[in-house]
């Protein structure tokens, strides 16, 4: 094995600050950052809790993990500090891609100088971008590996993002996407699914145009779905939702670092890549993104319409050997079923408001998801 592909785990969730009266969003980034900072971590090197876009959110970013039961550990913790912390300061954290109800309006750019340059850019479509997402470092140090590595995981981002889909509301409106989330982020440049790369040289080439032409300023203003991380020595999954639970987000972490090293198995022996056209993997993206596991999504490879649930098998089985290699089988396949049959967390949303037409009601339900011991 290429000791540069060393396959460990780091997980970032954006959470939403909660105001427990009115159930909105509520920019109180700063104070549970301080709060934090000076009582619940104070002899730690680095600061788990960070600022993001909006000051109604805040971000944590895991540990190096090298199991999954870690990232089950870290994940718990991390989100306990946060809930501690935004309790200190009367607010309440949830974990889902979008808020059922909060107006963009009301929300507050974070005075840091990379995103008020970012809202000078990209305008209205920085101001609307009140989302909440998940992102997943798998170690893998050898970069022109990596690209091949990525032209083959591409093809299954949208299965991962209809399990993990957990944003079905935008304005105190039912969007008819499981993943309004999704649609919200591809309205900016350089997001979407990567095009396959013959090799490094040609995705250094485009990240050197990109600079040149001062589409980008660098490497770390590119948010495709699936990237080389330009901070760390990782392959870094941008597709999904924040999950409500933390074990929705540790089965899904558990799929994706098997797909990297199933992937990076295909690599090292030579198989044929799928060379799956960007539109077709474009209208799986979207077909995800608008059903979720409610209804067909489109397997990619066999050009064929499948239900969600068929194509979800597919997946689990293709990665069987990774999952059983990691000691990971029983955990992502339970999680994987749990997910199917209870519901990802659009559904879950969905199911609460139908039952009682109440966002309140959704908010307190993402609320009690969010804290949930694993």
């Amino acid at each position: 094995m290429n000791k540069s592909a060393e396959f460990t785990i780091g997980v970032e969730e954006e959470y939403q600050i909660i105001n427990p009266q009115t159930r909105e969003l509520c920019g109180k980034a700063e104070q549970i950052i301080d709060h934090a900072q000076k009582n619940l971590a104070p002899d730690l090197n680095q600061d788990i809790i960070q600022p993001e876009m909006h000051r109604s959110q805040v971000e944590i970013a895991t540990t190096i993990c090298h199991s999954l039961s870690e990232v089950r550990q870290e994940l718990a913790r991390c989100r306990q500090m946060t809930i501690d912390a935004a309790n200190k300061s009367g607010q309440a954290i949830a974990a889902a891609g979008t808020h059922p109800f909060s107006d963009w309006r009301e929300q507050e750019i974070t005075p840091k100088t990379r995103y008020q340059n970012l809202e000078a850019e990209f305008q209205q479509l920085i101001r609307e971008l009140v989302i909440f997402g998940n992102h997943v470092h798998i170690g893998f140090g050898d970069r022109s590996l990596g690209i091949q590595v990525i032209n083959r995981a591409r093809i299954w981002l949208p299965v991962l993002l209809a399990l993990s889909a957990n944003s079905p509301f935008w304005l105190g409106q039912d969007t008819g996407y499981a993943s309004y989330r999704t649609e919200m982020w591809t309205r900016l440049p350089m997001t979407g699914q990567p095009q396959i790369f013959e090799d490094y040289q040609e995705y250094q080439t485009l990240i050197d145009n990109l600079i040149a032409t001062g589409a980008i300023k660098d490497p770390t203003t590119i948010y495709w779905d699936i990237r080389l991380s330009d901070r760390f020595p990782t392959i870094e999954f941008r597709v999904t939702d924040i999950c409500m639970t933390v074990e929705e987000a540790v089965t899904i972490t558990g799929l994706i670092r098997a797909l990297v090293w199933t992937c990076y198995q295909e690599v090292i022996n030579d198989l044929p890549l799928n060379r799956v056209r960007p539109e077709l993997l474009r209208a799986a993206h979207w077909c995800a993104a608008r059903y979720g596991l409610t209804g067909n999504l489109i397997d990619v490879v066999d050009h064929a319409s499948l239900p969600a649930q068929d194509l979800v098998t597919s997946f689990l089985n293709y990665l069987h050997p990774a999952l059983a290699k990691f000691g990971d089988w029983e955990v992502v396949s339970d999680g994987v079923q749990k997910i199917l049959e209870q519901g990802n967390g659009a559904q879950r949303q969905l199911t609460i408001y139908q039952k009682n037409r109440s966002f309140q009601d959704v908010v307190d339900y993402i609320v009690a998801q969010t804290k949930l011991e694993p």
